[in-house]
């Protein structure tokens, strides 16, 4: 994996979302063209929606955000976070780094993270007007103060009467967090009235995040009725390791935390619509470039697992939208290579013409690069626990894991004999719900034909660097 910033333009980044989407993208490049290099010139506001917790197929929940954020603009099919963890993956969308190079591993240790490397620093220092509403990261002391944040109403996680951090005052207000996140940052938006500063906007509402507690107005809302997917009554795990062998949900389950997620969702949704009518009416919604993802995905029962952290795809794969009118990035198109986290950062700075000066592994999705894998990577923190870490080569059509005897110690960092204690191989193209382990129980000459040492080779060069 390099870490060289690739030159890219907007113009690239239509060309590659073309090749996906030729009906939608041909029109968005007649706006690029139209709309010329002049808007170079004018730095973006950025409006970064960051969900807790929100898997892939939660669309009734989020309407409104898809019809501006998706709508008019891009849907990534391929959205990843590369550790399916709140505080990794939220480090990583701060810096553009994997975990292993931010070194918050788990969510133990956010204060391993550099801060100089974060986007919030970049932007600050380049003259924008920042602000953070809502969770910022797991273990971070709710009286200190995050850094190159001027404006923010940092959250104690939780869905009613929270404590909360406003600008330095610890204290408690009443009421549902994810309303009062909306009322903060509707203020913060409010002020682009009179201050003419570019603005950088992140907005992290608690939800989904468990107890998954709803609005009283979504506290009975009827959501569709979902009988699972063929993940879920796996009945057969013999080719899974232990945890997934020992884990005990059932359907029920994953219904009734769906439709937990669902609801709180809704609230969610209310205000990034709150949001649009505000940078409409400020005149503001032209050049703003507005991002969607969840910090990680959350399995439904699937293998018999609830929650994330694992390498099935339910747990890493997320919503991921972006809308940036003024380059021409409005026009409802679908792009289908393999993004991530890491990717939003460098999107970020390349859209504000700022170059990071801390090698970044991720690209920026206005140019027109297009990889062919993703590391997904995870660790155990302690020595104690029933699952390994473990470290992944995820592609469209394949996936190759490792589990490792490492964990995180004390201080947050890595420590054990590395030996691989399990390997997994799906075939995603006619396996997509990951029934059937190819690697168990296979010979030599069958972990040839399915490619193995190459895929561990490279494993192990991106975890290396």
């Amino acid at each position: 994996m390099s870490h060289d910033r690739p030159q890219v333009s907007r113009r690239g980044f239509l060309a590659g979302t073309a090749a996906a989407a030729a009906t939608a993208a041909a029109p968005a490049i007649a706006q690029v063209a139209a709309a010329g290099p002049a808007n170079a010139a004018s730095r973006p506001n950025i409006l970064l929606i960051v969900t807790d917790d929100q898997p892939k197929h939660t669309d009734w929940a989020i309407q409104k955000t898809l019809d501006w954020i998706a709508g008019q603009g891009v849907k990534f099919t391929h959205g990843h976070v590369t550790t399916p963890l709140c505080a990794p993956s939220r480090s990583s969308v701060f810096t553009g780094r994997y975990a292993h190079n931010h070194g918050v591993r788990d969510n133990g240790h956010a204060h391993n993270l550099d801060q100089s490397t974060t986007v919030q620093r970049y932007l600050k220092q380049a003259g924008y007007r920042t602000g953070l509403f809502g969770k910022y990261l797991n273990s971070w002391t709710l009286a200190d103060n995050p850094p190159h944040f001027e404006d923010f109403a940092l959250l104690q996680p939780g869905y009613v009467d929270a404590q909360w951090n406003v600008n330095g005052t610890v204290q408690t207000i009443n009421g549902y967090t994810t309303n009062i996140i909306k009322n903060k940052t509707l203020n913060f938006l409010d002020k682009a009235a009179t201050d003419t500063r570019p603005w950088f906007a992140y907005v992290t509402p608690y939800a989904s995040h468990e107890p998954n507690t709803p609005a009283p107005a979504y506290a009975d809302t009827v959501v569709p009725d979902w009988n699972g997917r063929p993940s879920v009554p796996e009945n057969d795990r013999s080719d899974k390791p232990q945890y997934v062998k020992s884990a005990t949900n059932t359907l029920a389950d994953g219904q009734a935390v769906r439709q937990r997620q669902l609801r709180t969702l809704l609230s969610v949704d209310d205000a990034v619509q709150a949001f649009k009518d505000k940078l409409t009416a400020l005149g503001q919604l032209n050049n703003t470039l507005v991002i969607h993802i969840g910090d990680n995905g959350f399995q439904w029962a699937d293998h018999g697992l609830l929650g994330k952290g694992t390498p099935y795809s339910p747990a890493h794969e997320v919503p991921f939208h972006l809308s940036w009118p003024a380059a021409g990035l409005n026009a409802g198109t679908t792009d289908n290579r393999i993004v991530g986290n890491i990717d939003i950062a460098p999107t970020i700075l390349d859209a504000a013409g700022i170059t990071p000066t801390h090698s970044v592994d991720g690209k920026s999705l206005l140019g027109s690069f297009n990889r062919d894998h993703l590391l997904v990577e995870w660790w155990k923190q302690g020595s104690a626990g029933v699952k390994d870490t473990w470290a992944s080569y995820v592609a469209k059509d394949k996936q190759y894991v490792e589990y490792y005897d490492l964990w995180t110690d004390a201080n947050g960092n890595e420590t054990g004999t590395g030996q691989v204690t399990f390997r997994e191989y799906y075939d995603l193209v006619n396996d997509q719900y990951q029934l059937t382990n190819k690697l168990y129980q296979a010979t030599p000459a069958e972990e040839q034909n399915l490619g193995i040492p190459a895929l561990a080779s490279q494993l192990a060069a991106d975890r290396a660097n």
